[in-house]
């Protein structure tokens, strides 16, 4: 007993110190590979292979110059407002979303393009999965002090706010070179977090204890980041009008479209995916534009989801109006483009 409770010192000491000192121990390196081939195998049935990864210290300054262009650039929210980055090149990006949509990885050039939110909808299940991965393999390990417990947040479509957002710390950056569908696209995988540990420890003196307080905070975190990061935008409709393709490139400045049965009290509130949620009436309140919401009898199925909008609700403010343009948009049915 003596001597078994002599070597859990030893080995706590020992972890300790290689927090301390290690600039990415083998336990990342090797945990970081396996976490991203199994997460890609289970996911996504994709054989993922890591032929390289190097970790190594960076200043903020070094992270900021990672080459971001046409790649997706994904917040990640780990302990104690702890914030890395997980940045995917345009053929990673590419290769998954194929997978994904057409049940293979493709071998055609890659368009060059931005990454949208869908794109990274789509690749943030497979980023939460590895980075549980990379926990589960690090349980053990000291490098869970800073590789542990971050979650995919949010998605940038711009890498210049990441100056002003990232803490000018010292971080790690864990570049792994990927094959993705027995070499069909290769490209790499960026991932930084900060040197310093947040707050997870590795378990060795209470497993079960550690693992509880560790779920407890990671779900807050996570749960708090995926809800601040969701948004909704819906779109009020006043009339919808088809108009041949050579009219509307005769279009210019000053031009009148009639609006045929446009009215005010029937407006449309469509989603992004322009299916019509509900109607509604064009109104004001406190010299604001405003909608009036009702649900239409038609829409009994979303009735059945949202019982209560069958209610008309409190209006609410969408964009402010002067007196002048309120009296136009009450006059309507002609809409003046430009």
């Amino acid at each position: 007993m003596a001597e078994a409770g002599r070597n859990a010192v030893l080995r706590r000491r020992l972890a300790a110190q290689r927090a301390a000192l290690a600039e990415g121990s083998p336990g990342a390196d090797r945990s970081w590979r396996m976490a991203l081939a199994r997460s890609a195998r289970d996911r996504l049935g994709l054989v993922l292979d890591v032929t390289g990864l190097r970790i190594k210290a960076q200043s903020l300054a070094e992270v900021l110059e990672l080459p971001f262009e046409y790649a997706l650039i994904a917040v990640l929210q780990g302990p104690a407002e702890g914030m890395g980055l997980m940045v995917l090149s345009a053929d990673v990006l590419a290769a998954l979303i194929e997978v994904q949509t057409y049940g293979r990885v493709g071998t055609a050039p890659v368009d060059p393009r931005k990454p949208t939110r869908t794109d990274a909808a789509m690749v943030a299940p497979l980023l939460d999965a590895a980075l549980i991965e990379l926990e589960q393999q690090l349980a053990e390990e000291a490098d869970l002090i800073w590789a542990g417990g971050f979650r995919y947040a949010s998605f940038l479509d711009d890498a210049r706010p990441l100056g002003l957002l990232m803490e000018d710390v010292g971080y790690r950056l864990l570049s792994a070179e990927v094959s993705l569908g027995i070499g069909a696209r290769k490209g790499m995988i960026y991932m930084v977090l900060p040197a310093k540990g947040r707050g997870v420890s590795p378990s060795y003196a209470s497993p079960a204890l550690q693992e509880e307080a560790s779920g407890a905070q990671s779900f807050t975190h996570n749960f708090a980041a995926q809800v601040e990061a969701s948004s909704c935008i819906l779109e009020a409709v006043l009339a919808q009008v088809s108009l041949p393709l050579a009219q509307v490139m005769a279009l210019d400045v000053g031009a009148v479209v009639p609006l045929g049965r446009a009215a005010i009290d029937k407006l449309q509130l469509m989603g992004s995916n322009g299916l019509t949620l509900t109607e509604g009436k064009l109104g004001q309140q406190r010299g604001m534009r405003a909608i009036r919401l009702s649900l239409p009898h038609a829409e009994a199925g979303f009735a059945a989801q949202v019982p209560d909008l069958d209610q008309d609700l409190p209006l609410q403010p969408m964009f402010a109006a002067d007196p002048e343009e309120e009296a136009s948009a009450y006059g309507l049915p002609m809409a003046q483009a430009g």
